[in-house]
């Protein structure tokens, strides 16, 4: 027996709910990344950031990449 084709609204609506589900997914993995790279700014001190100042920092090193900004870090004199 032939099967019935899928319409293409079934289609459509199949393909909306699973973009629902993986935004819901996406979002719960989004805060349990977040979790973790929050533990990770506890571990190394930097709760005494300025958020402004961090997320400065963060958009240039992702800018340059992460190498080259911890090059350029390794190569810049310590201040006393």
């Amino acid at each position: 027996m032939a099967r019935s084709k899928v319409s293409a609204r079934d289609a459509l609506l199949k393909v909306q709910r699973q973009r629902e589900e993986l935004a819901a997914v996406e979002t719960k993995l989004r805060e349990g990344a977040a979790t973790e790279l929050g533990r990770v700014l506890l571990e190394c001190g930097a709760e005494t950031l300025e958020p402004a100042q961090f997320r400065q920092l963060i958009r240039q090193s992702m800018t340059l990449g992460i190498d080259e900004s911890l090059k350029r870090l390794a190569s810049t004199p310590k201040a006393s």
